[in-house]
């Protein structure tokens, strides 16, 4: 009797919405995944986000479940039944226990940390701070444009441009921003409208006020401790509700760019 092959682990470092859309591709193509995370993940797209599994103890994002687990059995039990485990790994030991065929380092830090190209067979870097052939064996372009979930195997992804991207010709006035640091609480709910001036959240008693009308596509989890100018909200000038409870196309493109990436790296392994 042939023996049973299982389908390939993949360990997504960071589940915010762009490694959320990563790990919700590949779990629908078959593989088994699991995330690790921060003991206080500053996500801002919470709703579409496995990350908030940390705060929520279990999230679904478009038919697919996510649930905090507390250590390799619990993620292992979870893994049988089609769960996305999310585990609190700061320091990256779960690597070594869980041994994954694949990390996908998806923490958006724009600068070079402590994933390494001998952490698994393939290991994919998402967007700045990586050099394919280096320190990871691909490297997926995460700027808006032509390239967009491109797959590269030799350099390094477009640099930072501090910039945020542009949506209907909105970009700086459309982020919200802490004033000042302090304890971060948010007074309207993500899907939520608000309209320009109006109060949103606050750091420590200091308003913070929509710069543009839109819907509130996300805001950091209460309670969270923040500095002064972070990023704690976007505001969505389109509008559209459904958006902020949906992978957007962006992440949509870069899981494109993932599985990719694992095929071409792995051809003759299975999913």
């Amino acid at each position: 009797m042939d023996a049973v092959v299982q389908p390939l682990l993949v360990l997504v470092r960071g589940g915010g919405d762009l490694g959320t859309g990563v790990a919700h591709r590949l779990h629908r193509a078959g593989f088994r995944m699991v995330i690790t995370e921060l003991p206080e993940p500053l996500v801002i797209r919470r709703a579409v986000a496995f990350a908030s599994a940390i705060y929520e103890g279990c999230v679904q994002v478009e038919g697919v479940e996510a649930r905090l687990a507390e250590d390799e059995a619990q993620a292992q039990d979870l893994m049988r039944r089609r769960v996305v485990p999310v585990l609190v790994d700061p320091a990256g030991q779960f690597m070594r226990v869980l041994r994954p065929d694949v990390v996908v380092d998806a923490r958006m830090a724009k600068r070079s940390l402590d994933t390494r190209i001998c952490d698994a067979s393939v290991v994919v870097g998402l967007g700045p701070g990586f050099s394919a052939g280096q320190d990871v064996h691909a490297v997926i372009e995460t700027a808006r444009g032509h390239n967009l979930g491109r797959v590269l195997l030799q350099g390094s992804a477009e640099p930072d441009s501090h910039v945020p991207g542009q949506v209907q010709g909105f970009g700086r006035e459309r982020v919200l921003w802490a004033p000042c640091a302090g304890t971060f609480r948010g007074l309207q709910h993500i899907g939520e409208r608000v309209e320009p001036g109006q109060v949103v959240a606050e750091v420590t008693a200091q308003p913070i006020r929509a710069g543009i009308a839109g819907v509130l596509r996300g805001i950091l989890h209460d309670g969270l401790q923040v500095h002064d100018g972070q990023k704690v909200g976007d505001i969505d000038p389109r509008g559209i509700v459904e958006h902020c409870f949906t992978i957007s196309d962006k992440a949509r493109a870069i899981g494109g760019g993932v599985l990719e990436a694992i095929l071409h790296l792995q051809p003759h392994s299975t999913a």
